[in-house]
């Protein structure tokens, strides 16, 4: 079985809500991600984050919709 190549990462810091290390858990492996500096991570854990930054865009999305049809 071929090994999977390690993807390169940023997570956003900043001083307020995204300061602190990020905690991910895949098949039961668990990673903790510094954030503001760049890290070697496994693909899927490059996915997961990949998947959760959309959902939280998909979800601003319809907060925006909600918001604008309560107006």
């Amino acid at each position: 079985m071929a090994e999977k190549k390690n993807v390169r990462i940023r997570l956003f810091k900043d001083n307020s809500r995204y300061k602190g290390d990020l905690f991910v858990s895949v098949n039961g492996v668990n990673y903790k991600i510094r954030r503001g500096v760049e890290v070697e991570v496994p693909p899927e854990v490059a996915e997961v984050l990949e998947h959760s930054q959309q959902q939280d865009e998909h979800t601003a999305a319809r907060i925006a919709a909600a918001e604008t049809a309560a107006q």
